[in-house]
């Protein structure tokens, strides 16, 4: 592949984590707002929502089908280190 759709496909790999990361916000405000009822909870929820994203991340493999699904861009080939 040549350096524009390597580019491209690294572009849509940090778009397709930022969707990732603010799906991950939206859920901890909805948490902290709508469904804890003192302050105590509010944290708890905002903490563990993030922790959760955390521990439950996507792998490469979801990724670049997301990728793929979203943007129509495949991953460029894998190269070979070894001489």
């Amino acid at each position: 592949m040549t350096e524009s759709t390597d580019n491209k496909y690294t572009l849509y790999r940090r778009k397709v984590w930022l969707l990732y990361a603010l799906i991950t916000v939206v859920v901890m405000i909805f948490l902290a707002t709508v469904v804890a009822q003192d302050n105590e909870e509010r944290l708890f929820l905002s903490l563990m929502a993030a922790a959760a994203a955390y521990v439950f991340r996507p792998s490469e493999r979801t990724i670049e089908r997301y990728v793929l699904r979203l943007f129509g861009v495949s991953p460029p080939p894998k190269q070979d280190t070894d001489n």
